[in-house]
């Protein structure tokens, strides 16, 4: 039996997308057992992923290299038999942990300088593996072996009866209406952020239309929520900062649409399933798409797009702002016209 540990990514977004590798590995190794090192943030996500045996927090601050500390946790799991090690991140600190674990098979894409930490070494060409999923992928197969022709997608198991008890907790007045959620914020930075106004506007017109409408973000994202409840009169739920990543994933599975910027919240909805309209500005969708089928993707990939910056280096958001709300709507009433 392969006993693997995973070294798992810090955003949410690429944690979700990790779960493809999970599937594949126990696709092609049944009997395998998977434990993730992350951190502590991201454990919600993998408890809802009946693939991963063990999940291990990780207490480093980000950034930090903190080589003592990982070599001690390192020396700590090496009882443990693992059996190989892949590493989703590039970095040095990130393959320091396994080596001194003593796994055999450390697997990982040519990084920072780790040769010695790293002796499964894969190079990575960019060209082949577009999609951070595929690098994913591609690091739990045998080197040189080709990806599966369709890659599993991410499917989270949420708890629908604790999203009921949390429903209550956060006295949101119960309704059969269809619930639109709407996920304004983006942790990268407001190159990926729909504007506000514009997502009041989607809201008053779906509230028009009979939905509820819930907010989702955290604390960060709070000035957003607030923005577009003034411009709706405070007729939506805001959650924003009021829920934990796990509520916050509980929460969603009841919504029937899911209208999100590029953030890890937006692989969240794709991976529970939600009818999903991702926008995007200055990130790309063809190398962070959302796992589903049926998502509906506005990218107008402008002669600057992508810039995959934070903020607009030209100063005028073009990418976003020329996405108008009417086009946001018209999916949204096709959408509530045919499942509703």
């Amino acid at each position: 039996m392969n006993k693997i540990l995973v070294m798992g990514p810090s955003w949410v977004g690429d944690m979700v997308l990790a779960q493809s590798l999970f599937k594949q590995l126990k696709i092609d190794q049944p009997d395998c057992q998977i434990t993730v090192a992350a951190p502590a943030w991201t454990l919600p996500l993998l408890e809802r992923m009946p693939e991963v045996s063990q999940a291990i927090a990780l207490p480093f601050k980000h950034g930090d290299l903190a080589l003592r500390e990982r070599f001690k946790l390192g020396k700590q799991l090496s009882g443990q038999g693992f059996t190989q090690a892949i590493l989703l991140t590039n970095s040095l600190k990130s393959a320091i942990l396994p080596w001194a674990a003593r796994i055999p098979v450390r697997t990982g894409f040519k990084g920072e300088m780790r040769y010695g930490l790293v002796n499964d070494m894969r190079p990575l060409d960019k060209t082949i593996l577009k999609k951070t999923v595929d690098r994913f992928v591609a690091l739990g197969r045998a080197k040189n072996a080709p990806l599966p022709a369709q890659l599993p997608l991410s499917s989270l198991q949420a708890d629908t009866h604790r999203a009921i008890s949390l429903v209550q907790q956060h006295n949101i007045a119960a309704s059969n209406a269809p619930i639109l959620g709407l996920c304004p914020g983006a942790e990268y930075g407001e190159a990926k952020r729909w504007p506000a106004e514009y997502y009041a506007e989607v809201a008053n017109n779906a509230l028009n239309q009979g939905w509820q409408v819930w907010l989702f973000g955290s604390e960060k994202d709070q000035s957003v929520t607030n923005n577009i409840q003034q411009l709706t009169r405070q007729k939506c739920v805001d959650l924003a900062g009021k829920t934990k990543l796990g509520d916050a994933i509980d929460l969603m599975s009841l919504c029937h649409t899911v209208i999100s910027n590029d953030s890890g919240l937006m692989h969240v909805a794709a991976a529970l399933d939600k009818k999903l309209i991702a926008i995007y500005g200055s990130s790309d969708p063809n190398h962070t798409p959302p796992m589903h089928l049926q998502a509906v993707v506005e990218y107008l990939g402008l002669s600057c797009s992508p810039c995959f910056e934070r903020t607009c280096p030209l100063g005028h958001l073009n990418c976003l702002k020329q996405i108008p709300p009417q086009q946001i709507t018209k999916h949204l009433s096709i959408r509530l016209s045919k499942n509703h």
